[in-house]
């Protein structure tokens, strides 16, 4: 697996602080942020040419159900 360089801005996290409710739980807003970080993940990882094909997924899904 590859080290992710790019991080969170700090305006990425206060934008999606600004969609949140009003009233929420610290672990709600926690949950909401690595979330955040995971989706920023995925886009690397897509940009990189760090992804399955839908073959290479469907053999890796019969190996483990086996």
């Amino acid at each position: 697996m590859h080290k992710r360089i790019e991080m969170l801005t700090k305006e990425k996290i206060k934008k999606t602080i600004d969609l949140l409710p009003e009233n929420i739980t610290i672990d709600e807003l926690i949950n909401r942020i690595i979330l955040l970080d995971k989706i920023e993940q995925g886009h690397d990882d897509v940009e990189k040419g760090n992804v399955y094909t839908t073959e290479e997924v469907e053999n890796k899904l019969n190996r483990w159900l086996k």
